[in-house]
């Protein structure tokens, strides 16, 4: 990436990255979201992201971190970016900003669905603990109803990240996962305590190389919806015989980030369809809370 970074740059970009999807991006949608954070972006992280799965075909994603100092959700509703609700999804950030430190904020958009998500990521070395997170009053109570799950595996101390959907009404809980976790066997009986089907073999081999996981909660039902699992790759087709001639395409022809760092997530849905999120930067930092807060603890430890 070079040139200045402005809501016309970063909208041309999403727009040239999104056609290589045959993706068409909506002006109306997206164009609005850039100019709330317009002073946000020139020292943002900016990530395009692409999933391989029925449910995500035809739209692209584009995330950007905040300072602290923005609060994302009351921008996106002043700004009509979404809609107000008395559902506990929309109170979710303000009661984990009420409990919790923050060091910086991300949000996430698609070309066609506009506005989706919030991501609030807690101070480096500072994880929360379920323990205190289940206690929030609009927190889904499928949490505390796996807290035996999650302290099984190590999980339950090692919060790093929240992720809000306010329009799939869902959340993600972003853990500093123990390099068990990691490995086939712990892989497998995490998915099998859960009701998941097993991975594939590629995902097996996927899950060795990561460096942390998350999963997804709602408010509906009492189940972890799914585990995802991340890794930090220069060659995301080096995880793949196959990702979808319109997928290879884009991971092979993305003008931006070629030299930098990607990010590929792994995960198997309750019907066991296994699907991949890629995701290239439009701007890298090193130094970033951009998806997770525990990449640098990760890389020092394979080191």
């Amino acid at each position: 990436m070079s040139g200045t970074v402005d809501v016309a740059s970063v909208y041309s970009a999403i727009e040239k990255s999104a056609g290589l999807l045959d993706v068409k991006t909506s002006r109306d949608k997206v164009w609005p979201i850039l100019t709330a954070f317009e002073d946000a972006l020139p020292q943002a992280v900016i990530a395009f992201r692409v999933a391989t799965n029925a449910r995500h075909e035809g739209e692209f994603d584009a995330r950007f971190t905040l300072p602290k100092e923005v609060d994302p959700y009351a921008v996106a509703l002043s700004k009509g970016l979404i809609a107000e609700t008395d559902h506990p999804v929309g109170a979710l950030l303000s009661d984990i900003q009420q409990l919790c430190p923050i060091d910086s904020y991300g949000v996430d958009f698609g070309v066609i669905a506009g506005f989706k998500k919030v991501w609030a990521y807690f101070p480096g070395g500072e994880h929360e603990t379920l323990a205190r997170l289940t206690g929030l009053p609009s927190m889904p109570r499928s949490l505390a109803e796996n807290v035996d799950f999650f302290t099984r595996y190590g999980l339950a101390e090692k919060v790093d990240v929240i992720g809000i959907d306010y329009q799939s009404r869902t959340m993600n809980v972003y853990f500093a996962a123990p390099k068990e976790c990691f490995e086939k066997e712990t892989v497998l009986a995490m998915h099998r305590d859960i009701g998941l089907p097993n991975p594939s073999e590629q995902m097996f081999n996927f899950c060795q190389k990561s460096f942390g996981l998350y999963t997804t909660l709602n408010w509906d039902s009492p189940k972890i919806e799914r585990i995802s699992y991340g890794v930090k790759t220069q060659d995301p087709m080096s995880f793949f015989a196959r990702l979808g001639t319109k997928v290879e395409h884009f991971v092979k022809s993305v003008p931006y980030g070629v030299d930098d760092p990607k990010m590929v997530y792994a995960a198997v849905t309750s019907t066991g369809e296994e699907y991949y999120k890629l995701q290239s930067y439009y701007r890298w930092r090193s130094v970033s809370r951009l998806n997770t807060a525990y990449i640098a603890a990760r890389d020092k430890e394979s080191a």
